[in-house]
């Protein structure tokens, strides 16, 4: 049965939620040659990077309990309002230099005003043709037109879990307003970066589910983050995953979704620690470099030296 699951994905086939609870089983190492080979056969020894800058950062209304943002929790986080137009340039900029480096503005809350948004396409606009991201909240169809317009060609927005799981997660925005605003988003003529987030307490066929429901919408960028369990959230307790499940999580994902950018973001040097080269092996062909939004990452010269080591090349734009 394998082998044919292999072929199919070879052949750009994901597997069936049936077949792919049966790969949960397979031993690691044969269950990593396969997302090996499935990797290699869509994008070769190409890795895809990208960098994010907090433009916003404070207490969001949404209760997503895994969110050191959330106005909900107690953390204690740097909080600022989004950022003067030439502060925010000056970063774009910065991560623009490197090449091989896509740049994603990400803000805190559940949308962004239309003084903040205008403040944003007109320094999207003034960097001219780069490879730009925006994860801003629930936009209208006028505004990611709007984004779109400015120069901005990917928006983020992750789905986080399974439509069954995500009301345990967050009770403020429904799992269906994530998807309508990923679907509004395709329809403005925007690329779709959207994922999820695991460790949160879901099961296998939460993750499965979710990974099919990015398969319908044709999603060509997968995010995927593991839980870091900030001190002040509902989730403090949460035990970090184990390395072993995150990379299984990962292989699965390339056997569900094998021609799609599995992009490896949040709390990646936090669960993985010494088993991040292994995150390619499982199946990734992308990765978050520098810091996260309230935590810190690796670095970019740090990753760079990585990718190098394992024979690997990053993808310059």
């Amino acid at each position: 049965m394998l082998q044919k699951i292999i072929t199919n994905a070879l052949a750009g086939i994901g597997c069936s939620a049936t077949e792919a609870t049966g790969l949960i089983q397979l031993d690691e190492q044969e269950l990593f040659r396969a997302a090996t080979q499935i990797r290699e056969a869509h994008f070769g020894v190409a890795i895809q990077l990208c960098a994010i800058i907090n433009a916003k950062s404070g207490k969001c209304d949404m209760d997503c309990s895994f969110c050191s943002q959330s106005g909900h929790a107690s953390t204690e986080i740097e909080e600022y309002p989004f950022m003067p137009p030439a502060e925010l340039a000056e970063q774009m900029q910065t991560i623009l230099e490197n090449d091989d480096c896509r740049c994603s503005v990400v803000t805190s809350g559940g949308k962004l005003s239309g003084p903040e948004l205008a403040t944003l396409f007109e320094t999207a606009e003034g960097i001219g043709d780069a490879p730009l991201c925006a994860s801003l909240g629930r936009l209208t169809a006028e505004e990611l037109t709007q984004l779109k317009q400015s120069g901005i060609t990917r928006f983020h927005h992750n789905l986080e879990s399974s439509q069954a799981y995500y009301p345990e997660i967050c009770t403020t925005q429904t799992w269906q307003q994530r998807l309508d605003t990923v679907k509004a988003a395709q329809a403005a003529g925007l690329d779709i970066c959207s994922g999820g987030l695991f460790g949160l307490g879901e099961n296998w066929d939460d993750r499965i589910d979710l990974a099919l429901t990015l398969r319908e919408l044709g999603v060509d960028s997968v995010p995927i983050n593991f839980l870091y369990a900030h001190d002040g959230t509902p989730l403090r307790d949460t035990q970090p995953m184990e390395a072993a499940e995150a990379l299984r999580i990962i292989a699965l994902y390339r056997f569900l979704l094998p021609t799609v950018t599995l992009r490896i973001c949040g709390g990646r040097t936090h669960v993985l620690g010494d088993r991040q080269p292994d995150l390619f092996a499982a199946g990734a062909n992308g990765m978050m470099t520098g810091n996260y939004l309230t935590v810190a990452g690796s670095q970019y010269e740090a990753d760079h030296t990585m990718i190098r080591s394992l024979g690997l090349e990053i993808v310059t734009y």
